[in-house]
């Protein structure tokens, strides 16, 4: 970014700084001071394509991630992200979701909560039997028929399709180039540590974005170099942790995409027991995360306060080293986007691939941010020697 660029006002977006950048299709902008814009997206299957909406929105409004980071679907829509230039990516995004959502499921789109419950549930069970086109099928024989150590013993499907797909759509040259940093969260079958593949540390290779979604027992664990990885939504569902911790001292917008609601209705039924404990599941402690930071940015800052009174030559080696970090805080705005689940759609909405079901969650998630995007305060960084907000939007015009 050059410091010396002009601040200019964005009709209906206040404040910004424009970045240069040569035959870029819309004007890139962030909020006055901030230094990287993150996009951090939850894992969620199917709904992954509320993902794709919200970052059409953003690259419309020139709110363009310096950094993107998923696990599972998330880190799928984030490789295609950070892999394809600007005036590709909402192409790419949307050639992966036609591609994958290909397969017609009924002739006609009934109307009504009951027969669209009944269509999303025969598109499902779609799903469980033939796999998706262009992301993975059936393992031409079944796991409990499989010898105990044979390559379709843990597993019931091969996603040897996605890594085709990621090859196509993809350019691992570019993403790996440090245009836009990118990381994918995975977990080590063999210790169950949480791991993240960041384009900063390794080379980013289809591997290592299958690994991030190699869910089990559905899919087959991913081998990355001598070791083998399962979903990171095994242990955490959203990479925000990795982001905060890796922020260092710049002053950061996140967009954070949850594809989980912690937030529900009491259950009536035992589909909606089944989808709420999903819910609950892999809503994946965002809230947690958020209040951790929010609490270490706090003492911090106390702690920054109690050394700034003391005398310099009254501080230890240690003490001194702690305040030079701390005069650095970084200021940071969480902008917190959430999927609402609508009343026809049932546990299996994460394996609910019809085009039908796409394109609602594509629109969806375009309408949300779209609204968000009018709330220009909330983009805004605390003021003050570093700090963290945060803003929790379900359905913004409630």
């Amino acid at each position: 970014m050059d410091a010396t660029t002009p601040p200019v006002n964005l009709p209906g977006l206040g404040k910004a700084t424009i970045l240069p950048e040569e035959q870029s299709p819309a004007p890139r902008w962030r909020p006055e001071g901030c230094d990287t814009i993150a996009l951090v997206l939850q894992g969620g299957g199917a709904l992954g394509a509320y993902q794709a909406g919200i970052y059409q929105a953003l690259h419309e409004a020139g709110l363009e991630p310096d950094s993107v980071a998923g696990v599972s679907i998330g880190g799928i829509n984030a490789a295609i992200i950070a892999g394809n230039p600007r005036e590709r990516r909402v192409e790419r995004l949307r050639a992966f979701w036609e591609e994958v959502t290909a397969r017609r499921v009924w002739w006609v789109t009934p109307d009504g909560d009951d027969a669209r419950k009944a269509r999303n549930t025969w598109s499902s069970l779609l799903t469980t039997w033939f796999g998706q086109p262009a992301f993975f099928a059936p393992q031409p024989i079944n796991p409990w028929l499989s010898p105990r150590g044979g390559r379709t013993a843990t597993s019931f499907y091969d996603t040897s399709p996605l890594r085709e797909t990621l090859l196509r759509l993809v350019d691992f040259d570019l993403l790996n180039s440090g245009t836009v940093r990118y990381a994918a969260g995975s977990v080590n079958v063999l210790n169950g540590n949480f791991a993240f593949f960041d384009s900063r540390r390794v080379s980013i290779l289809p591997e290592h974005v299958m690994a991030s979604g190699a869910l089990p027992p559905a899919f087959p664990m991913v081998r990355v170099g001598t070791d083998y990885y399962w979903d990171g939504g095994l242990v955490s569902n959203t990479p925000l942790q990795h982001v905060l911790d890796t922020a260092g001292t710049e002053n950061t917008l996140i967009f954070q995409v949850d594809l989980f609601s912690a937030r529900g209705s009491l259950p009536r039924d035992m589909h909606d027991v089944l989808a709420r404990q999903k819910d609950i599941q892999y809503s994946s402690r965002t809230r947690l995360v958020t209040d951790y930071f929010c609490d270490r940015h706090a003492r911090n800052a106390f702690v920054k306060q109690l050394l700034d009174k003391m005398p310099a030559e009254l501080l230890t080696e240690e003490e001194a080293q702690i305040k030079e970090r701390l005069s650095r805080l970084p200021r940071v705005t969480i902008v917190q986007m959430i999927y609402q689940q609508t009343a026809y759609e049932t546990q299996s909405k994460d394996y609910e691939f019809s085009g039908t079901s796409m394109r609602d969650h594509w629109e969806s998630g375009y309408r949300d941010t779209q609204r968000t995007l009018r709330h220009t305060d909330w983009l805004e960084l605390p003021q003050g020697d570093g700090g963290l907000v945060t803003h929790d939007i379900h359905r913004v015009d409630d």
